[in-house]
């Protein structure tokens, strides 16, 4: 017989005979009378023998004179199949001595029943789940609220917001606010300090000045470009930062700010020297950016400048890959798109150091060059 597990569909029919009868007498009709009706291969017995038609459930309800009730058929066959076996079984006329009809109700499809409930099953779980998480974000919330095992401190006769392993910790994360150090402190990150401001407290200048390695976290807009760039005026920085375009550093996930900043603390935690960036050159890049970025924006057009911040080439984004690979003496490559790592690959096969652009992807390694987008040197 067939197993529940694999039923396909359910043959409904409704039947009325014109006589009393049992469910029994039911039951032989349909397998006597479709018989040979559609060849052997079609045979219910057959079809039952092969596990491609389960046990035929009959209901009946018995008046004075009639039998009315249902069969359910459950069949792993085809649809075709069961339209043929539907349509043998609405021919039989007779019950025994009785006139009878046959009619089909419905063929269900058994998967997409299952398929519901899966789906139903799902919004329960993940509805059940995201409550949970909900519930303990909140609780983490409201123990760093309260100050619980001293996570979340201040700095400074500004009081500024910070977590309590910004004193202890041989490196430093600057942030632009106070949810920004609550938020990382969800991620695990307690060696983070707020700057609270565009006007960058002289404080943390020699709170900076005590650690090893200091890094920018900037919202992902052009405020924090603006941002990043009195930063750099005040401190030197070792790695520069910013949330997805558009986003704020408060708002990114605790697994998106972990993908963001573990490489860095993975190189700290290894012992690999971080690269120091010279601020009278990020002003240099900054200013020549500023020129190009008016004749650039808009255009889907890439410029080659050499050492002298001259220009050599200016091709659309499509052709640069192509026009790299035949061409030299390119330092700096700015473009009107987003750099990928297809294109840092051309780049540094021609020998630039410096690619600026709109928006960098996800890259394991920059190989060398320095990557900066219009945001980060305060041009937009």
């Amino acid at each position: 017989m067939v197993q529940q597990g694999i039923v396909k569909y359910h043959v409904k029919l409704s039947y009325e005979v014109d006589g009393l009868v049992e469910r029994a007498d039911i039951i032989g009709a349909i397998f006597g009378q479709t018989e040979g009706l559609l060849g052997p291969e079609m045979n219910l017995n057959e079809l039952q023998r092969v596990s491609k038609v389960g046990r035929i459930e009959v209901n009946s309800k018995s008046t004075a004179n009639t039998t009315a009730g249902e069969a359910l058929i459950p069949m792993s066959t085809d649809i075709d199949t069961c339209a043929l076996i539907a349509a043998g079984i609405e021919s039989i006329d007779k019950v025994g001595p009785f006139d009878c009809s046959f009619k089909l109700e419905t063929i269900d499809d058994v998967r997409a029943a299952k398929k519901d409930d899966i789906v139903r099953r799902a919004k329960e779980i993940k509805q059940k789940w995201a409550t949970k998480t909900v519930s303990e974000g909140e609780t983490m919330l409201n123990d760093v609220h309260r100050g619980d095992a001293g996570k979340l401190s201040t700095y400074g006769p500004s009081k500024l917001t910070c977590s309590s392993g910004a004193f202890d910790s041989t490196w430093l994360i600057l942030v632009e606010g106070r949810a920004d150090v609550i938020n990382l402190l969800r991620a695990g990150y307690d060696n983070v300090l707020a700057i609270e401001g565009a006007k960058i407290d002289e404080s943390i200048k020699e709170l900076c000045g005590k650690k090893d390695t200091v890094v920018a976290f900037i919202d992902g807009d052009r405020a924090g470009g603006f941002i990043l760039k009195e930063l750099k005026s005040v401190v030197t920085l070792d790695y520069e930062l910013q949330a997805d375009p558009g986003v704020e550093v408060e708002e990114l996930t605790p697994q998106r700010i972990d993908e963001i900043l573990r490489p860095i603390a993975d190189e700290i935690k290894n012992g690999k020297p971080a690269p120091v960036l010279k601020s009278e050159d990020d002003k240099s890049v900054s200013e020549m950016a500023a020129k190009i970025f008016p004749n650039l924006n808009e255009t889907l057009e890439a410029v080659g400048l050499d050492g002298d911040q001259k220009e050599v080439f200016k091709v659309p984004i499509s052709e640069v890959v192509s026009k790299l690979s035949s061409q030299s003496g390119i330092k700096y490559l700015l473009l009107d798109g987003i750099i990928t790592k297809r294109l840092l690959e051309g780049a540094k096969n021609a020998g630039v150091e410096c690619v600026i652009g709109h928006r960098v992807v996800k890259l394991s390694d920059s190989d060398g060059m320095t990557l900066k987008t219009f945001a980060d040197l305060g041009v937009s």
